[in-house]
């Protein structure tokens, strides 16, 4: 009977956690979960795109380099414009218009050969691809109250990593079929989730009379009001080094794998780890990471993160490959439940949209400049230094963020104090003689009795 009765409290135990870690959400974003998940499920063509490129098509590492860059100097424009339509002309139409050209332009970039059309159909499917992400992250802070936001992150987070390891061994697969079946599923999953959008969400950007007074509306000087920023700015800058670190799995790790012998539906299921180990983690980070300095968290993420690339500097094999994926994704998880937070904790009410932007902007920047500066280093210098110096990277970033991490929480606590609505003190005056002495000779009325 003790057995039944461990069993019993095991069961408790985790319909407890289940419920702390899911319940209480509200519908839209569950619609939203629902969205990611389907999209991440068919995001087939940035992960094999490099292997596409070199293998298939016969660019070179530079070539499929630029072409790479060129997606991300197109994600840079889409997050910006992305970021300034979501405040302005709202949360979802942005996202219908950056789905719907994404689906197209995936559809035209499989269809491209020459190098000159490949390059122009991702400079614009990157711009209507990353034109969602600022409107989407505005439209998820709008939807989830402050305390349940480190949960939904997470969930969200663990939505995009278990499609995007079910993508990774799908176009392996799918590979094999047929390149160009990639950017087939790829754009049919965009068209899903850009109809789930359109029929289940509704516009959540606040735009009545009632929230300009209250300082909702977007001010005018926006723009200036970021670029003054130095606290977020800041932060942005540590995420851009991060980025550039991170995105060398996408860009030159296919391409050193291919280097060791290894096939691209070997790649796909190393990388496939990632997605793996954090569908299985993810949703415990939370309650890992939960009133431990942020600072620390982000601090310790870079050094684990650093550290898996550097280790891909000694990798040969299909194994080792897989345990420098596992130990970076390890910093992965940690760094962006924390990364959640603090941008919506930073982000003004009335510029969500363009503070989304801005720190999606990194992301682009960083998607321009990784495999472009990762091709240069390792063409010029060679594979160890490139991975060597991603470690280098991480410990640099983790020193800045335990030193500018004090002032993003002063900055976080101010924004709280100043959102909280100040409740108009009643001053009671003092009746007046003459009402004074008359409520005194007043009969009294009768008190109702309590049902």
């Amino acid at each position: 009977m003790p057995v039944i009765t461990n069993g019993g409290d095991a069961v408790r135990t985790v319909r407890g956690w289940f419920r702390d870690t899911t319940g209480g959400l509200p519908r839209a974003f569950w619609y939203l979960w629902t969205g990611t998940l389907i999209n991440r499920l068919g995001s087939f063509v940035l992960v094999f795109l490099a292997i596409y490129l070199t293998q298939e098509r016969g660019f070179s590492a530079s070539q499929a380099g630029l072409v790479l860059g060129l997606w991300g100097v197109g994600g840079a424009v889409g997050t910006t414009v992305g970021g300034t339509l979501a405040d302005r002309w709202g949360r979802r139409p942005t996202l219908l218009t950056a789905h719907l050209g994404a689906a197209t332009m995936m559809l035209a970039l499989g269809l491209a050969r020459p190098l000159w059309a490949v390059a122009l159909g991702a400079l614009l499917l990157g711009t209507f691809a990353e034109a969602a992400r600022p409107a989407f992250g505005a439209m998820m802070i709008d939807v989830v109250p402050e305390k349940d936001r480190l949960r939904a992150f997470s969930l969200n987070y663990w939505a995009i990593n278990l499609g995007f390891a079910c993508a990774a061994v799908l176009a392996g697969l799918a590979a094999q079929a047929g390149y160009l079946l990639l950017f087939v599923v790829d754009a049919a999953t965009t068209l899903i989730t850009a109809l789930i959008i359109f029929t289940r969400v509704k516009e959540t950007r606040t735009t009545s009379a009632a929230a300009v007074a209250k300082g909702d509306a977007a001010p005018r000087g926006a723009l200036r009001t970021i670029l003054t920023d130095r606290v977020y700015l800041g932060f942005v800058a540590l995420n851009l080094f991060a980025a550039l670190v991170f995105l060398q799995h996408i860009s030159m790790l296919p391409i050193a794998m291919g280097d060791s012998g290894l096939t691209p539906a070997t790649y796909g299921s190393v990388i496939a780890l990632n997605g793996v180990l954090i569908v299985v983690g993810q949703l415990f980070v939370p309650r890992l990471i939960k009133g431990r300095s942020r600072s620390h968290v982000l601090a310790l993420a870079s050094l684990v993160m650093g550290l898996g690339f550097g280790l891909t500097a000694f990798a040969g094999t299909a194994w080792f490959y897989g345990v420098t994926v596992l130990i970076w994704t390890l910093g992965e998880m940690l760094n962006s439940p924390s990364n959640s937070t603090l941008i919506a904790e930073l982000s003004p009410a009335a510029l969500r949209g363009r503070y989304q932007g801005v720190f999606s902007l990194s992301w682009q920047i960083a998607g321009a400049a990784a495999p472009i500066l990762g091709g240069l280093v390792r063409e010029h210098v060679g594979n160890g230094a490139l991975w060597l110096g991603c470690a280098a990277i991480g410990a640099v970033t983790a020193v800045a963020h335990l030193v500018s991490g004090p002032a993003r929480e002063r900055r976080a606590a101010q924004l709280r104090t100043a959102a909280v609505p100040v409740r108009p003190v009643t001053v009671i005056q003092p009746p007046a003689p003459e009402a004074a002495e008359a409520a005194a000779t007043a009969p009294a009325e009768p008190v109702p009795a309590r049902s």
